[in-house]
């Protein structure tokens, strides 16, 4: 189990404390819901959680194979709904992988990004697409 601590500083503002590493995050209300939008959003941090978990996932299923993927990029770009409930409504998120596309264990990494626990625990009805460019 991990805890995080949360405390309220004003302003729409919540600066998160991770327990085990005493790291520390803020974030800050979005302009579209009455924020500076000055720091990562809370709905930010999801999509952020969601190219993390990814390239991290592919990477330690690329290492079981020997496999280094040191220098691979991403991006997610976050789709809010434009009806209420304010949710998530979309994820797109790209990947740039320096491997050949005909790598051997291409389907093997790109089943490791579709399995990672972020993207398992996201809403049913959030939309996510993922797309990989094989770059090597």
């Amino acid at each position: 189990m991990v805890e995080i601590k949360f405390d309220y500083i004003g302003g729409l503002r919540c600066e998160s404390i991770h327990g085990p590493s005493g790291s520390k995050v803020l974030t800050d209300a979005p302009l579209d819901n009455q924020g500076k939008g000055e720091l990562f959003s809370p709905t930010d941090l999801v999509a952020t959680a969601l190219g993390s978990c990814i390239l991290t996932t592919m990477a330690i299923a690329a290492e079981k194979h020997g496999i280094k993927l040191d220098g691979s990029t991403g991006k997610v770009s976050k789709v809010m709904s434009s009806s209420p409930p304010r949710r998530i409504a979309q994820l797109i998120a790209e990947f740039q992988i320096p491997l050949s596309s005909e790598h051997p264990y291409r389907a093997q990494i790109e089943a490791a990004a579709h399995a990672c626990p972020v993207h398992k625990s996201l809403h049913p009805e959030t939309q996510v697409k993922v797309d990989f460019k094989w770059i090597g």
